[in-house]
């Protein structure tokens, strides 16, 4: 919700700057990337934009090639198969778009897993 931002939660600006970093790693532009936000709910304003609210506004703004993927999640989730990879592919091609690219999350690839467990040791502060 806008108000957990508001009040100082660092959940919106964490994923502007993962996306920002992401995008220069790769080379890509400030103007060809966009940070949506999913699993709105309740009458409570949310930050924005809306993820689903794009797959309707982007084909209309002439972006009918998308990658989508979701850096805020370690691994692939139901919410995000169903919500991001099969309702968001159909809602994009209804509302004009022509091709939707789900980029699946690391999940299982061995470095990504070597890295977490690193993480998480680091993190663990010597709790066992």
């Amino acid at each position: 919700p806008q108000k957990n931002s508001d009040d100082g939660d660092p959940y919106p600006h964490e994923c502007h700057e993962t996306a920002r970093l992401l995008a220069k790693a790769l080379s890509i532009g400030e103007n060809d990337y966009v940070v949506s936000f999913q699993s709105q709910f309740g009458k409570a304003k949310w930050v924005g934009p809306s993820t689903q609210a794009l797959f309707d506004s982007l084909p209309k703004q002439g972006v009918l090639d998308l990658d989508v993927f979701c850096p805020g999640f370690i691994s692939d989730c139901l919410e995000t198969m169903e919500e991001i990879a099969i309702a968001g592919r159909e809602q994009f091609h209804e509302a004009g778009g022509r091709q939707y690219r789900y980029i699946p999350c690391l999940n299982t690839d061995a470095a990504w897993i070597d890295a977490l467990a690193a993480l998480v040791e680091r993190n663990l502060q010597g709790w066992r």
